[in-house]
């Protein structure tokens, strides 16, 4: 994979160089609300360690992690990834997907997905993305549907929160016959957050 960029995103793989940027954002607690994959509590920078430590040995030719950037400001704003690809099925999920909250609500999400969605189905050739949200995070779900995610079903106890709490996992995909018709959806609705922020 190459460094893949549009007007608002760009997404660097993730390198040891972020670990300090990426650090004091991810230390917001709105955050990890319904994940818990980071609990703010005295331990929080060796719980941050080993998620980026996780992150970093996430990059196989099977996955790649990825940090967000603000394309006309170059900040890091957070982290996603790309993983589970099948080149035989033609398939891969987009995850661990986590912004500072300083960006909710405004073009950098879908501006993010928009890259990677075209990424994967046009460059790579994939036929299927899934997305997997944890069931308490209505909030999330939602913007997957609004990006085109058709929601598939549920998974109970798909898994164990840091805080030692079972979550559901909700999940969402769209295929490659979709994709046109979604993108052009989704490239408007870029072009909206844009022109109102």
């Amino acid at each position: 994979m190459i460094e893949l960029n549009n007007p608002w995103i760009t997404l660097q793989f993730l390198k040891e160089e972020h670990r300090e940027t990426l650090r004091p954002l991810a230390k917001d607690g709105r955050i990890w609300e319904y994940t818990k994959t980071l609990l703010l509590t005295d331990t929080y920078d060796r719980q941050f360690d080993k998620y980026f430590d996780d992150a970093l040995t996430f990059s196989t030719p099977t996955a790649q992690a990825f940090c967000i950037c603000d394309s006309v400001t170059g900040d890091s704003i957070g982290m996603t990834r790309a993983y589970d690809l099948d080149t035989r099925v033609k398939k891969a999920t987009i995850g661990h997907t986590w912004y500072t909250p300083a960006v909710w609500g405004k073009v950098h999400n879908k501006a993010c997905k928009l890259l990677l969605l075209e990424y994967l189905f046009e460059a790579v050739g994939l036929q299927r993305v899934d997305f997997r949200v944890a069931s308490q995070n209505i909030r999330s779900q939602k913007a997957v549907m609004k990006i085109g995610g058709v929601p598939e079903g549920v998974l109970r106890r798909a898994t164990l929160r840091n805080d030692g709490t079972y979550a559901d996992a909700h999940y969402f995909s769209i295929l490659g016959e979709e994709w046109p018709e979604k993108k052009i959806k989704l490239q408007e609705m870029v072009a909206a957050a844009q022109a109102g922020s």
